[in-house]
């Protein structure tokens, strides 16, 4: 596997970042734990993130109550206290998919589909690797990286201390890392012949988005999956990562490519794309990203304004 350290930015060593570095040290040596402890730790970790992260807490359940409808409310509480504990997991296993040896790794994973994969790269074609947000999203791609090279999509982080860790990192483990606002990279991998880790979910853009449902309700959805495969030819897998209870460990799961992908109709397959998304978020609710305004509502700008005038009364 091909690997590179160019364009690593310089470690920020002033004082101003050693706090993070602190941080950063403190889960390093905690990872020394056993894994089920890691496991049982994070989720007390997530339950405190779950009382202090009040935005989160919003839009977790603004997103849960909108997606799962039919659900009572006590479902929707006990899903985001859950989904809080998969959050609190999911900060030690980014410390694991950043250090962790591959033989620690390797007694913590099975893997489900990869024939799936094969087969996509058999046809000598490069292939796209559609995934998505799960809380284990970091650790699912470094675990999916024992079994095959891939190059991976990634947003630059605004903290300096974690971008210098996480491209260090990624670089080490992967064949290439590709800026997402980078397209022409990823498309020049695709067209090499080279696997593409892609997670489409979160990549709102208001120039490429169709509103498409989304749990039966309309997103905000972006395009990219249907354009790229159509100007690449490439075949797409879809892939997620699940993490098994009882701190067991993980299982990845690879589908079979996508028949008859692309159509002559971009919306259609985004269509398609979110419905292939939305099977796989109802087998692990708990471990998708429901932290974020995944419908674009801003209603928490009108509820924090309401919450200011009523303390002004």
């Amino acid at each position: 596997m091909a690997k590179t350290s160019e364009n690593i930015p310089r470690p920020p060593l002033s004082p101003l970042h050693w706090p993070a570095w602190l941080g950063l040290g403190l889960l390093r040596l905690m990872l020394l734990l056993p894994f089920p402890l890691l496991v049982l730790i994070g989720r007390g970790l997530g339950r405190g993130i779950y009382y202090l992260a009040w935005r989160w807490r919003f839009y977790t359940y603004l997103n849960l109550r909108r997606c799962f409808p039919d659900k009572p409310r006590r479902e929707h509480g006990r899903l985001a206290k859950a989904h809080f504990e998969a959050v609190g997991i999911g900060i030690f296993e980014l410390g694991l998919g950043w250090w962790a040896s591959d033989r620690r790794l390797r007694r913590l994973v099975t893997v489900e589909g990869l024939e799936h994969l094969e087969a996509a790269q058999a046809q000598g074609k490069g292939v796209l690797i559609m995934s998505a947000h799960f809380t284990s999203f970091e650790i699912g791609g470094r675990l999916l990286g024992l079994f095959t090279p891939f190059h991976l999509m990634y947003r630059p982080n605004r903290n300096p201390v974690l971008e210098y860790v996480v491209q260090r990192s990624r670089r080490r483990h992967f064949d290439g890392i590709i800026p997402s606002n980078n397209i022409r990279t990823l498309m020049r991998r695709l067209r090499e012949g080279h696997c593409v880790w892609y997670a489409p979910d979160l990549a709102y853009t208001k120039q490429n988005h169709v509103w498409v449902p989304f749990f039966g309700r309309p997103a905000p959805t972006n395009t990219a999956t249907s354009r790229i495969a159509r100007a690449t030819d490439s075949p797409v897998v879809p892939f997620y990562p699940e993490r098994l209870p009882g701190g067991r460990g993980y299982c990845l799961h690879l589908l079979p490519a996508l028949e008859d992908f692309p159509s002559d109709d971009p919306e259609a397959d985004t269509v398609r794309t979110n419905a292939v998304l939305e099977e796989q978020i109802r087998k692990v609710p708990e471990q998708y990203f429901w932290s974020f305004d995944r419908f674009k509502t801003r209603l928490h700008k009108r509820w924090r304004r309401a919450r200011f005038l009523a303390g002004r009364r």
